[in-house]
């Protein structure tokens, strides 16, 4: 790994941590500080890095800046019963360009997808969600994004890269990897109708609000995710105020740590972001601290992964076959371990979307398909593969 992009962490952290527990958090993580240098990755499982750069956030310049509020936080909590190892990068500064920057955050993330490392990314604005995804080029396999956001970000196509037009340069640019899109608590208000529709054409997938608020309904779409990026603005204004775009609607803290721990027990999320932080509109650092368990959460999730699909063979679930009056039958597996659903999507074997044969779905997909009902999201994943 260049550690020539990365700085240590704030020596404030450091020090704030001397008077710390030692059974706290921050005394179990590896940190690359200016004493001790950049931290031995050995057996290493999940890495901190701190992104900042601002200059293409839309109306939240200053995200990026100060995330050892965000640390400090972080490490003064305790874990879990974890066996997971953590290390703490430090900080990509920016670049002369933003382009530099961009640069070095993709070669970072490139090279710890490549360790099996799970970079947890703090700072900067929701640009850096392309970039994170451009560093699974190196990968040559196709992913998925699950965007928290009450703003799909799609922009204009003549628009150049920023916060709020990523996802358009996602589906555009070559080489294009991705396979499914899944936003979670759009806010209709902000997204025009003309986006809505084309997120529906595209077959990629959007839940509303009130719909994610039932956690049940968005847990598959995390278990589907290789890359998961929470806009903090998805958060309400009160629960966190540190975003210029902040809206007086959007999830509770208590939900948006429920959606960082489904993100950890995923099998397949390798990368998890946090954006769009800014601190000058913290009220107490109320922000840094969820923030903090947020990635708290995002931890226990990991530690706790059962390593069901696509770890597992078919021989440790239950198959349930459903006829359908007027086509093939559809089956639907359930795992022994976690009594989690998926159903299946017959496609080529020498298909390069056969990663993606089995679908996560939920018991009542199940229960709709037994009523002749067929999931939405089975039709879409068909007419993607085809």
């Amino acid at each position: 790994m260049n550690q020539d992009f990365l700085t240590p962490v704030k020596e404030s952290v450091v020090t704030h941590l001397v008077s710390q527990s030692s059974l706290c958090l921050g005394k179990k993580v590896k940190i690359h500080t200016l004493k001790e240098g950049f931290p031995d990755l050995e057996n290493v499982q999940i890495a901190i890095l701190g992104v900042q750069e601002d200059r293409n956030s839309q109306d939240n310049f200053g995200c990026g800046e100060n995330l050892h509020f965000i640390r400090k936080k972080l490490y003064d909590l305790f874990p879990g019963n974890w066996n997971t190892q953590i290390a703490d990068l430090g900080n990509v500064l920016k670049g002369n360009t933003v382009t530099d920057t961009y640069f070095a955050v993709s070669e970072i993330i490139s090279d710890l997808l490549k360790k099996n490392i799970i970079p947890i990314i703090i700072g900067g604005g929701q640009d850096i969600t392309y970039v994170n995804y451009r560093a699974y080029d190196s990968l040559e396999q196709t992913v998925n994004i699950a965007a928290v956001d009450s703003r799909f970000d799609l922009g204009n196509l003549e628009d150049e890269l920023s916060s709020q037009s990523y996802l358009s340069k996602i589906i555009m640019q070559e080489p294009n990897n991705l396979f499914n899109y899944s936003n979670i608590g759009y806010q209709t208000y902000f997204n025009s109708q003309e986006e809505i529709a084309l997120l529906d054409n595209l077959f990629f997938d959007a839940y509303r609000l009130g719909k994610s608020k039932e956690l049940e309904n968005i847990e598959p779409a995390f278990r589907n995710a290789d890359i998961v990026s929470i806009d903090i603005g998805s958060v309400r204004q009160s629960e966190a105020p540190a975003n210029n775009n902040a809206s007086p609607n959007g999830f509770y803290g208590e939900e948006i740590c429920a959606i960082s721990r489904y993100a950890g027990l995923s099998d397949k999320v390798s990368s998890f972001g946090i954006y769009e932080y800014n601190y000058k509109h913290d009220v107490n650092h109320q922000t840094a601290h969820l923030i903090a368990q947020m990635i708290w959460y995002f931890i226990e999730g990991v530690n706790f992964r059962v390593k069901d699909y696509p770890f597992s063979g078919k021989e440790n679930y239950q198959k349930f076959t459903v006829l359908l009056d007027d086509d093939d039958p559809l089956t639907f597996y359930k795992s022994n371990k976690s009594g989690r659903w998926w159903m299946e999507i017959k496609i080529l074997s020498d298909n390069k979307y056969k990663r993606h044969a089995l679908i996560p779905c939920t018991h009542q997909d199940y229960v709709d398909a037994t009523k002749q009902i067929i999931p939405e999201k089975w039709f879409k994943a068909m007419r993607k593969l085809v």
